[in-house]
């Protein structure tokens, strides 16, 4: 009989084959033409296990649309830790802001899971909980906002409302390059990378410690 172990990691593959199999269907056929009985025969699982793992169909895109969102705050968060450290210094503050909001643009915003999150999201937006579903909600402001603070106790920063901060620094940086540009993947578009530094150093003029 195999153990409670061996349960749970077939479990957690079977979960992983299911959802990759109906993301690759809702890209590909969309929502409405996409059964989960071809959902169950590319994920090599029987129709049932797809009910008894996640209900019905509309759930499975919710469940489709979070495991993508949460990939992007893993990588958010992975970018922060590699960019933003707490040995930062005063000198390098410019240039770690600088790396963090180009890998931000490039490994996050260009990457495919972005493009594939903006897909569902726009196109299936009516199956969803509600019009402006968004499985990222405030997560990758709130992470961003929590390194400002912890520069602001380093002295690094001055930053009463660390969440309007980081709120600014997203729309100084990448937003502005995804507004102007329709794109931030500064590995695609050079124009990229000025609007980002910009962006950080009118950040710092009004964040440094004065």
């Amino acid at each position: 009989m195999p153990t409670t172990k061996t349960l749970r990691e077939g479990s957690a593959r079977k979960r992983a084959a299911i959802l990759s199999a109906a993301r690759e269907l809702f890209l590909a056929d969309g929502f409405d033409r996409s059964s989960v009985d071809a959902v169950a025969a590319r994920a090599e699982v029987s129709k049932r296990t797809v009910y008894d793992y996640f209900g019905d169909k509309r759930t499975l895109l919710q469940a489709v649309v979070d495991a993508v969102g949460q990939s992007l705050i893993t990588t958010i968060r992975r970018t922060l830790d590699d960019t933003l450290t707490a040995g930062t210094e005063a000198a390098g503050l410019e240039d770690a802001l600088v790396t963090f909001s180009m890998r931000i643009a490039t490994d996050m915003l260009g990457s495919a899971e972005y493009t594939t999150l903006q897909r569902l999201v726009r196109a299936e937006s009516g199956h969803l909980p509600h019009p402006d579903y968004n499985p990222m909600a405030e997560t990758p402001d709130e992470a961003i906002a929590e390194r400002l603070a912890a520069f602001a106790a380093a002295g690094l920063l001055d930053v009463p409302d660390p969440r309007l901060a980081a709120d600014q620094l997203i729309a100084l940086t990448f937003s502005v390059a995804l507004n102007r540009l329709g794109s931030a993947n500064a590995a695609e578009d050079a124009r990229v990378r000025p609007l980002v530094v910009e962006g950080v150093r009118t950040f710092l003029r009004a964040y440094r410690p004065r």
